[in-house]
């Protein structure tokens, strides 16, 4: 078995979307994927209520911290995942062959009102999150082919 696909997903504050990411693709991907996540400006905690999401389908993110991108190796990623729109802006430059997509979501800790409605919203991110990432993982990749997919990882989050 090759290496496995070494991702960064990123996003603002690394408390929703980016965490959820970073979830499903090490539990989806089986080995093949090994993903960390970061943000340009990085929140005091992981929101609970993606950590509860994660929870209702038997991920346990508990006890993860946000981390910046300053703080993490610019070198070695396979795969540059962007999930919100100021992460791609304020994405830094990745030497190599890396390959950079993106795929934009709205931001489920945006969603203000009653708990369910909060809940929802991080539901239907995670639902989103995990069809992308299902169908990240359903593509025959290495990490020498990782190239020749970007177009095709790139619709992959196209709206």
């Amino acid at each position: 078995m090759s290496a496995p696909i070494r991702v960064l997903v990123l996003c603002t504050g690394n408390s929703a979307r980016s965490q959820i990411a970073e979830a499903l693709l090490n539990t989806q991907g089986q080995g093949r994927f090994f993903a960390e996540s970061a943000g340009s400006h990085p929140a005091a905690r992981v929101n609970p209520l993606a950590t509860a999401v994660l929870a209702e389908v038997g991920i346990d993110w508990s006890g993860r911290s946000p981390r910046a991108v300053a703080e993490i190796d610019q070198s070695g990623w396979d795969l540059v995942l962007t999930v919100c729109d100021d992460a791609q802006e304020a994405c830094p430059v990745f030497p190599g062959g890396t390959v950079m997509v993106h795929w934009g979501q709205p931001d489920p800790a945006g969603v203000a009102g009653p708990d369910e409605e909060r809940m929802e919203a991080f539901r239907s991110a995670l639902a989103v999150l995990r069809g992308r990432v299902a169908q990240l993982v359903a593509l025959p990749l290495t990490r020498e082919t990782l190239g020749g997919f970007r177009d095709v990882i790139n619709r992959i989050g196209a709206p």
